[in-house]
């Protein structure tokens, strides 16, 4: 131990630690509530968790999938729940205005919007944000958010359209890299989560056609969590009250890749904190679905509208604490499906197995 701490001072890496210490750029020791029960429950295995507080997540989908509006959910539930806090707001697509915050709810004068072009200027003024914030101590809780990647250019491209050059910016991809490869470590160290959205494509070049992110494989690399974004609409009667948004972990560095919630999302009220319980609770046989009616352990009967109408009377805490187990086993890596089974491989049992086959034959 003493022999690695000396090596920790001879080699001069800020970053570098031992790992029994904790490792400040890595370890999550906070998360940020997102404003639903569910999709905390898929970025980080917990209903009480959500975003890591330290690491690159990112939303993507094909235009007009909501993923501004969710992520402007997601920074009004950290402004609501900081009131010290602050946004870093990097906006490519000259898409928000005071209003659209303002008729969000969202506190404006804790946001910062800083335009921008380029990756590279991107990079660099998020950067020097960082550095100062490091600087001054992590004074508050802050937030930072790119809105949205795929609009980004880069410098030469932009030298190129002024000449009137129509060749294609091959440097694009390994620009918006480098800048994320930069960005990881400072964002641990800083305790900064950073929400960045990017569109998708459909990429046909495969037997099944697949959704791809724009921008190269910069983001892919560099981000905790990618959540692919698809929605359809939600209704009051006729009228359109907001949408309910299909979230896939296409990446995940905290839960299991591939799984998938439905989250509420109204013009109104933002997220629905409770939306999407109902079909965990159903799974887990903690309700049990009569007809068109919902039945809970103590005999009341309800149906779904009016469960998510007035959901407190419902989901009390009672209630989630019987359910936070099985959102962990749901969600997160490494829990066993039953208390009595240990399904890990260990050397000798198949050593033993296999010595037990051997004499059978």
């Amino acid at each position: 131990m003493d022999y690695l701490k000396e090596m920790l001072k001879h080699i001069g890496n800020e970053y570098a630690t031992v790992v029994d210490d904790g490792i400040e750029a890595g370890d999550v020791h906070q998360f940020i509530d997102t404003g639903s029960y569910m999709f905390n429950a898929l970025v980080s295995g917990s209903l009480y968790g959500g975003l890591p507080s330290n690491k690159i997540i990112a939303f993507a989908g094909e235009t007009s999938t909501g993923k501004t509006y969710f992520v402007m959910g997601v920074v009004k539930k950290f402004l609501d729940d900081n009131p010290d806090g602050a946004v870093f707001y990097f906006e490519s697509e000259s898409a928000i205005t005071k209003q659209m915050m303002v008729n969000r709810g969202i506190d404006s004068k804790r946001i910062l919007l800083v335009p921008v072009t380029t990756v590279q200027e991107f990079r660099h003024q998020s950067i020097k944000i960082l550095d100062k914030y490091i600087e001054d101590g992590r004074p508050r809780p802050m937030l930072m958010v790119l809105d949205s990647l795929g609009m980004l250019s880069t410098t030469k491209e932009v030298e190129d359209t002024a000449e009137g050059k129509e060749t294609r910016d091959m440097t694009r991809a390994q620009v918006t890299k480098a800048a994320f490869r930069v960005l990881t470590l400072k964002l641990g160290r800083a305790k900064v989560p950073f929400l960045v959205t990017n569109h998708t494509y459909t990429s046909v070049g495969s037997m099944f056609p697949t959704q791809e992110m724009g921008g190269g494989a910069g983001l892919k690399y560099a981000a905790s969590e990618i959540v692919y974004l698809s929605k359809k609409k939600e209704k009051e009667g006729t009228e359109v009250i907001g949408n309910v948004i299909h979230c896939k972990t296409f990446k995940s560095r905290l839960t299991k890749e591939n799984k998938v919630v439905d989250v509420l999302l109204t013009y109104d009220r933002g997220l629905h904190k409770y939306y999407g319980l109902l079909d965990l609770a159903e799974k887990h046989e903690l309700v049990k679905k009569v007809s068109n009616k919902y039945e809970f352990a103590d005999g009341t009967k309800a149906f779904q509208k009016q469960i998510y109408k007035n959901p407190c009377k419902y989901f009390t805490e009672e209630f989630l604490q019987k359910l936070e187990p099985f959102a962990n086993k749901e969600f997160m890596y490494g829990v066993k499906t039953d208390e009595t089974e240990d399904t890990t491989i260990h050397p000798a049992k198949c050593k033993k197995a296999n010595q037990k086959e051997t004499r059978s034959r």
